[in-house]
């Protein structure tokens, strides 16, 4: 689940100088922020024509701590929210048709208001106390994954009989299947399904750990994903056949942290978020980086004082799209830029 680490990641200080704005124009260019007016808003995902996007968002003054997910027209910056408005939400993503959309809310827990106000005042109780606390996400048994239309209706739910967490869920490029994350905390794998809820199959088998953030490569063939084999929440990239054969780590330095992988649009390489958690007394800074999978090469694409996670491409792949600080101080929004990738030297 590409939410994961996202809601109060922690900022860097500021490095001195503009010296990291010049070092962006290498493979960014016309960087632009677009959301606004949210408490937070972050992991956006494009609609198939690039006219359009789906992310997740806390709103102001609703009583709703928690993400909800909305649909933003690009050009006019008017925006719907998608989800019920209770519970908590991640992971929306676009059917390949344009029409319908999907994400993972557990807005049907009877309790949910109770949790909503649970989290609203432990905000303020850590406000008065000046404490800010260490994120974790919670496997919420009762978040589910839904489809709908673009305006919130004709929901339906997908995984209605789950007794466990399911959510991070994305469909393939033909529309046909969603591979998801599902599970309890410490054991959540991955399984891939049609496309209307039916033939679940686990791809990641046994291995008592956390694998999410999955993503079906351009041509259905293999699935990227993060996990932590070795050590809880101490997260490495991994790519799969779809089929469940195959696996393969693509990182394995445990002084770091990797996450929110994607796929670029030859299936070679891959976007993604990491950040260097060697030193316990230091303050981790994620960024984006740039991955050959043939090769292992990789590139820096951000070097922003603040956090930069969850990086996706338009459907065009001319232009990237993430979840940023960008300044290390104000509230993550989603930014767009003009991408140029880096070269295989």
């Amino acid at each position: 689940m590409n939410a994961l680490l996202l809601p109060l990641l922690l900022a860097a200080p500021a490095q001195p100088g503009d010296d990291w704005k010049a070092a962006e124009t290498k493979h960014l260019a016309n960087i632009k922020q677009v959301t606004t007016g949210f408490v937070r808003a972050g992991e956006g995902y494009f609609s198939p024509d690039g006219t359009k996007i789906i992310f997740q968002a806390e709103e102001k003054d609703t009583g709703n701590p928690f993400y909800q997910i909305f649909v933003m027209d690009l050009a006019t910056g008017k925006f719907t929210r998608v989800s019920p408005g209770a519970g908590r939400t991640t992971c929306g993503y676009f059917h390949p048709n344009g029409k319908r959309v999907l994400f993972a809310s557990s807005h049907g827990d009877p309790d949910a208001k109770k949790h909503q106000e649970a989290e609203v005042a432990q905000r303020v109780e850590d406000a008065k106390k000046g404490v800010r606390r260490r994120y974790s996400w919670d496997f919420d048994p009762h978040m589910k994954i839904y489809e709908s239309d673009l305006d919130g209706g004709n929901i339906k739910c997908l995984t209605p009989d789950a007794k466990v967490y399911t959510a991070e869920g994305s469909y393939s490029a033909d529309g046909s299947k969603i591979v998801y994350s599902a599970g309890t905390a410490g054991d959540v794998n991955l399984f891939i399904m049609n496309a209307d809820g039916t033939g679940a199959t686990q791809i990641t088998k046994g291995t008592k750990c956390y694998n999410g953030g999955p993503f079906l490569s351009p041509d259905g063939t293999k699935v990227v994903f993060r996990a932590d084999r070795k050590e809880k929440d101490r997260l490495q990239l991994h790519v799969i056949n779809a089929d469940g054969t195959g696996e393969k780590a693509l990182t394995t330095d445990d002084k770091w942290v990797y996450w929110a992988p994607y796929w670029f649009k030859d299936g070679k390489h891959i976007i993604y978020t990491a950040a260097d958690h060697s030193n316990e007394l230091a303050r981790p800074n994620y960024d984006l980086f740039w991955m050959n999978l043939d090769t292992g090469k990789v590139a820096r694409v951000t070097h922003a004082p603040g956090q930069d996670v969850l990086p996706v491409f338009s459907p065009d792949y001319k232009k990237v799209m993430w979840t940023s600080s960008r300044d290390g101080r104000s509230p993550t929004q989603l930014y767009i830029a003009d991408f140029t990738p880096p070269k295989d030297e």
